[in-house]
């Protein structure tokens, strides 16, 4: 690294603290705006914020360790967190989540089941099921950017200039554990100053950032792909074909099976459950709680995704120059932070800044999403209901350090990326994936049976840490079934959600399923009709289309950047087809704009 990386870095850091103050008086002004920024932003400002988040470092990192080692077969593993979510957001999912008029995800539980002890305890349970989930992908994010960091930062040359035993250990033994403490801690900083709005208007620079440096990345690994390059990858590493058998890995301890066909499937289920029960991640419901009204939210849907394109044209060109600069990689998931190592000074400086700006924005995204749990629907009505805005924004500067520290000690324990990862998506999403669902499509769900259903899934995924190493297409069918079964018996063996709660949901977001019952009840004019239901065969063609047109949209760069352009214009046209369909399909049927009522 030479001086000019360091200063361009460093710079950076500077400028999204300072806008963290910047922000501190318009987000301390009450919860609203702390957590949803008013509901003032703009849709495309929500889209480029929530799009960013999901291109954080770590998760960067293990995308292009399976892609080195899978070729572009590994795509069929991103089904796990739902990377076609795009589509459902679009589709109808996100106007859903805005109608819904509340605060955080919990809180729907109260619209949804009612504020009796029944609807409480659902709400209490996502929240500790949020809280969980967002501790796990701040020790997730740990592990990730100290990896990153110590391939930059020579922590361990300080050890030259002390005598201090223990100071000596640490940047030695411990290096990448000091640098991702030290840079977590700058980040938590500029997210307590500055709630949403600093999260979304840093966001929307990292998005600049990244695409330029995503796009620069992939220019280099296309100019520098030679045959010889390329044979290396081998005939089958283009190919999406889902062998029943990877033999290279029979017998071998690591994450990818040998039946792989059979962790495709499970993949594949898990991503449509998890897209079908509402947005995955807790700071993806936040941005489109956060929108204007419901055609906003829409729109935040569509341009979800778009942002995205450019990261997988650098994972493959990362890859590529992998090949020409750093063979014989023994920790594949270090071959990001080593490949960029060897770009030009300057540039180089440029690219680590945007990829430290995408671990800033996933990582406060996650931790400004957790702490509104914590504040809003524990503390507050266990603890402080009466509490004043001035202080329960207060009380979310420790709420917020609290999330930080829990997930920087799960952080601790975790040997890999793909541990951590593979747990959280598989066993503990395992866990409260079927609930999730049950919750916007059948009316005879309940407080009781949501909560019954998360608390036995979790305490299942939770148990799977200390058992041996069962595959997850074992272990996720288990759970699922355990979770759904004890979902249902909750909810039929206790009373049903009031007929008069039950209704005014349906009535304000009008969701499509099992809720014939109250449909009959809701007597709907026919001006209610028009404006809010859902054309149910349309809007499942909505997201088909749309799951074509992101498909497309990631495949074609990738192609491109690896010189496979009939593969690449293949993938190309059917987005661009889906798209123009998409134009007659949805955006001729989007609500019109209109407030929305907010919550209290």
């Amino acid at each position: 690294m030479g001086s000019i990386d360091y200063w361009i870095i460093v710079l950076y850091f500077g400028i999204v603290i300072g806008l963290g103050f910047w922000y501190r008086r318009r987000a301390s002004r009450s919860l609203g705006a702390y957590f949803l920024g008013g509901k003032s932003i703009h849709w495309l400002g929500l889209a480029m914020s929530g799009s960013v988040s999901n291109f954080d470092i770590t998760g960067t990192m293990w995308i292009i360790s399976i892609l080195y080692v899978l070729g572009f077969k590994s795509m069929w593993h991103h089904w796990m967190w739902g990377f076609l979510m795009g589509a459902f957001f679009l589709g109808y999912m996100g106007k859903w989540v805005r109608r819904s008029n509340v605060m955080t995800a919990a809180e729907w539980m109260n619209t949804r089941f009612g504020s009796r002890p029944g609807g409480n305890l659902a709400r209490t349970a996502y929240a500790l099921m949020a809280v969980l989930t967002l501790a796990s992908f701040v020790g997730y994010a740990f592990q990730g950017i100290g990896k990153f960091a110590s391939v930059y930062i020579p922590l361990e040359l300080l050890a030259e200039h002390t005598s201090i035993g223990w100071l000596q250990q640490m940047v030695t033994v411990h290096e990448a554990d000091v640098l991702a403490v030290t840079i977590i801690s700058v980040t938590t900083l500029y997210v307590i100053l500055g709630g949403l709005y600093s999260v979304v208007v840093t966001d929307i620079i990292q998005t600049l950032i990244l695409t330029v440096a995503s796009l620069v990345i992939a220019y280099i690994a296309w100019s520098e792909l030679t045959p010889a390059l390329a044979a290396e990858l081998g005939a089958d590493w283009t190919s999406l074909r889902v062998p029943w058998r990877v033999e290279e890995f029979a017998g071998v301890n690591s994450a990818h099976s040998e039946l792989f066909g059979a962790f495709v499937i499970v993949w594949v289920v898990k991503g449509l459950l998890l897209n079908a029960g509402g947005p995955a991640q807790m700071y993806d419901f936040q941005r489109f709680l956060a929108a204007r009204d419901a055609r906003d939210a829409a729109k935040v849907g569509a341009a979800w995704s778009f942002f995205l394109i450019v990261r997988w044209a650098m994972a493959v060109g990362i890859v590529i120059l992998a090949l020409a600069w750093a063979a014989g990689v023994k920790d594949t998931e270090k071959i990001m932070p080593i490949v960029l190592l060897r770009l030009p000074e300057g540039f180089r400086g440029i690219v680590i800044a945007g990829l430290l700006a995408a671990f800033m924005s996933t990582f406060s995204s996650t931790v400004n999403s957790g702490a509104s749990f914590i504040v809003r629907d524990i503390w507050q009505p266990y603890f402080r209901p009466k509490a004043s805005d001035r202080e329960s924004v207060r009380f979310s500067y420790v709420a917020t350090l609290f999330l930080v520290l829990v997930g920087v000690a799960i952080g601790f324990k975790a040997k890999s990326i793909a541990e951590i990862w593979n747990w959280m998506m598989m066993e503990l999403g395992a866990g409260v994936v079927m609930p999730n669902v049950l919750r916007w499509y059948w009316w005879r769900m309940n407080g009781w049976g949501y909560s019954l259903g998360i608390f036995v899934g979790i305490a299942l995924a939770l148990a799977g840490l200390f058992v041996g190493d069962i595959p997850s297409f074992v272990t996720f069918p288990v759970i699922c079934a355990a979770s759904l079964l004890a979902s249902i018996i909750g909810s039929l063996a206790t009373r049903p959600v009031s007929q008069e709660i039950s209704i005014s949901f349906y009535r304000s977001v009008r969701p499509f399923g099992l809720w014939g019952p109250i449909h009959k009840q809701a007597e709907l004019s026919a001006q209610e009709q028009a404006s809010k239901s859902e054309n149910v065969p349309l809007t499942i063609f909505n997201v088909v289309l749309a799951m074509l047109a992101i498909t497309g949209l990631y495949l074609f760069p990738m192609y491109l950047v690896g010189h496979w352009y009939t593969a690449s214009m293949f993938w190309l046209g059917l987005a661009l087809a889906a798209i123009v369909a998409l134009r007659y399909t949805w955006y001729n049927n989007l609500p019109e704009p209109g407030p929305e009522t907010d919550p209290d």
